[in-house]
């Protein structure tokens, strides 16, 4: 077997791969690089001058070499191989232990010219080792995979190291930070979600873990953590609520914060929710991208149709129009997009919002704050002095809200606001049974938009699939469609980790008042007697908008029947 001990450049021309004189241009070239602040290794600056894949280099590298190529991905790595290589020399050579075969450890580099390092995997393995090639990008996922996210930096915490918690400005987050390593830890935490598309991070501790999920595109994935984290338990915790300006010594009550972070240049907006649990604190990262929110109508999904109900709408003098949905559905985009689209000098805008969520330039945002008072119903009786043409409410919680909300449609101010409901037709029977007299509620509300998030399918492994017409029937899928609809799904890969769907996507019902609706509401008619009615008049129900996603290729059945499941056992128990 040829050992890489010879001359980089011998090795590389006997490889074919880089002639003598390519080598000495490339090299300068390189290091004029790395001193500019690349990160590119010698090998891939390499493959990339030559104009082929990383993969491609290193899998002829490995001929010459007589090395194994190997496919990381394809390898599952049982516990006691990656016990053989400890976390500080995996992460320092960029190595990962892949099998073990009679004794002999087979581990994975991606640079085999990397000083020191045959030397130092041997010492560690502690018996004969082969050594086999791999592209950088698959040992780094694997190293996350297998030792855990971070699982170098709390390498480096003896259990007895005291621990500074260090207070700072806000700074730039980067994948690389320097200092201390509860801080570098925490950086990378927040670092690996903002690539992962995450919304939210839960930090939550078990008696014997303290396990850490990203919610990505609607559903938790439990990120891989390196085992020794719980014994940082506290002092992680502890970190989280100095950047977000907590009590840390208050440990027994629920607490909220704010951090603010620079990611790649993007304002990265971070509510920070802590409550006390049996095995200590739970702690619930909420990321808002500032830069993500100003989005207008037509791309907020709606069909042309929807979206011409909705231009008219927006633009009305005067009414109640209402989104509803579960926490997370999207709702606060919808409000956004709606006054980010009739934002104009001449208009007056006041909001009222429990946070502020993004701060929209021209339009006035007031903050609730409870524990002075300001709730809801205090902000906008306050706001109706203000001489607003436009309010926005950022949830109707109670009669009092209701009330006064209804007050401001009455008398000549548009209202937008949101409803915890399953579907449209329920926003009116909820209205009046909070105590809404039903006459108020049928003359001041103009509609109602009920939506949910769907997950897209990924653009990079899109596949046709065929889905039996037995099973479209049972689930209510269009009788004229099947037969002619096409399906797809999402076949998994790199670009959407394996998950086959990448992004999300709203479903709608929207349900605009008209006059042959308005007597079932004085009549206080069951939500079921309106949702009948308004399907008569042309509206569509949310699995009707889902089916039409299905067919235009954006989401699979899946999805659509997981987010409208719920609406679907509520019929059934109201039957």
């Amino acid at each position: 077997m040829a050992t890489p001990f010879l001359s980089i450049k011998t090795l590389l021309n006997q490889a074919s791969l880089v002639s003598p004189e390519q080598f000495d241009t490339w090299s300068k070239q390189w290091r004029t690089a790395v001193d500019g602040g690349s990160d590119d290794s010698l090998l891939s600056f390499f493959s990339r001058e030559k104009g082929i894949t990383e993969e491609q280099f290193l899998e002829q590298l490995a001929k010459t070499l007589d090395w194994p190529f190997i496919q990381l991905q394809n390898v599952s790595v049982p516990p006691e191989v990656r016990a053989r290589i400890s976390t500080k020399v995996a992460f320092q050579y960029s190595i990962m232990p892949a099998t073990e075969e009679n004794g002999e450890l087979l581990v994975a580099v991606s640079n085999p010219f990397e000083p020191g390092m045959i030397n130092a995997v041997q010492y560690e393995a502690s018996g004969p080792v082969q050594f086999g090639l791999a592209p950088k990008a698959e040992i780094e996922k694997a190293l996350k995979k297998y030792y855990g996210v971070g699982a170098e930096t709390l390498d480096e915490l003896e259990e007895d190291e005291p621990i500074e918690l260090i207070v700072g400005e806000d700074k730039e987050i980067t994948d690389g930070d320097q200092e201390a390593s509860v801080i570098k830890f925490m950086n990378q935490i927040i670092w690996e979600a903002f690539q992962d598309r995450a919304t939210d991070i839960h930090f939550e501790p078990a008696e014997d873990e303290l396990r850490i999920r990203y919610r990505v595109d609607g559903i938790l994935h439990q990120a891989p953590m390196p085992p020794q984290l719980k014994r940082f338990q506290s002092a992680l915790i502890s970190r989280v609520k100095v950047m977000a300006g907590m009590d840390i010594a208050e440990k027994r009550l629920p607490q909220d914060g704010r951090i603010n972070v620079r990611i790649k240049g993007e304002e990265i907006d971070i509510r920070v929710s802590t409550v006390p649990t049996v095995y200590g604190e739970s702690v619930s990262l909420r990321l808002l991208t500032r830069g993500k929110i100003f989005l207008s109508l037509d791309k907020l999904g709606f069909d042309p149709d929807h979206e011409s109900a909705l231009r008219e709408l927006i633009v009305k003098p005067h009414g109640i129009i209402l989104v509803t949905g579960p926490t997370g559905s999207g709702k606060s985009t919808s409000l956004y997009a709606f006054l980010s689209t009739i934002n104009s000098v001449q208009k007056r805008i006041i909001t009222i919002e429990d946070p502020v969520e993004y701060e929209l330039k021209g339009i006035n945002q007031i903050p609730v704050r409870s524990d002075i008072g300001l709730t809801f119903a205090m902000g906008l009786r306050h706001i109706l002095r203000q001489d607003p043409n436009v309010v926005m409410v950022g949830e109707i919680r109670d009669l009092e809200t209701a009330e006064i909300a209804i007050r401001a449609a009455l008398t000549g101010h548009l209202v937008f606001s949101t409803l915890h409901t399953n579907d449209a037709p329920s926003a009116f029977t909820r209205l009046i049974d909070m105590g809404i007299e039903p006459f108020l509620v049928a003359s001041s509300v103009e509609a109602v938009m009920a939506q949910r998030l769907v997950r897209t399918i990924c653009k990079e492994c899109k596949t046709e699939q065929k889905v039996d017409e037995t099973y479209l029937r049972k689930i209510g899928f269009p009788e004229e469609d099947i037969g002619k609809a096409k399906f797809y799904y999402g076949a998994g890969c790199e670009t959407c980790h394996q998950l086959g769907y990448q992004g999300r996507i709203a479903i709608y019902e929207l349900l605009v008042l008209t006059e042959a609706l308005r007597p079932l509401i004085l009549n206080r008619s069951a939500a079921s007697t309106l949702a009948q009615k308004a399907m008569e008049q042309g509206m569509s129900t949310l699995r009707m908008d889902g089916w039409d996603k299905v067919k235009n290729g954006v989401t699979t059945i899946e999805e659509v029947l997981r987010v409208t499941q719920s609406e679907e056992h509520m019929e059934l128990l109201a039957d």
